[in-house]
């Protein structure tokens, strides 16, 4: 449920930005979206399209890239993604350590006409 109020936001920055370009409508918005954010992709898809009627967002694809979870070997510093059942470094074998790689959420860009 909170996927409503972000996508909310992410359409009025996208108003704005077609609006500050002199441009009639967005045709193209491509969002950086982690694993553990905490949003769920097809929610923000659903409420984009419901909210964006009779915006200029009516019927701009929403693209979205996913950023996988990362974690960091506190030993030899590897940048791993975990297996499961593991928390193990790949290269030496000491549990790693959380890092925000995984947590992005933002728009790379807008395109607009």
């Amino acid at each position: 449920m909170h996927e409503y109020p972000i996508t909310e936001q992410i359409i009025k920055i996208a108003c704005k930005h077609c609006t500050e370009n002199k441009a009639e409508k967005v045709t193209k918005i491509k969002l950086v979206l982690g694993d553990r954010s905490g949003l769920v992709e097809e929610s923000i898809r659903m409420y984009f399209d419901v909210i964006g009627e009779g915006t200029p967002c009516e019927g701009a694809d929403v693209e979205v890239e996913r950023v996988k979870t990362k974690m960091r070997c506190p030993k030899c510093g590897e940048l791993f993604y975990r297996e499961l059942l593991s928390f193990a470094c790949p290269k030496c074998g000491t549990d790693g350590e959380p890092t925000d790689i995984g947590k992005e959420f933002y728009i790379e860009y807008i395109e607009v006409e």
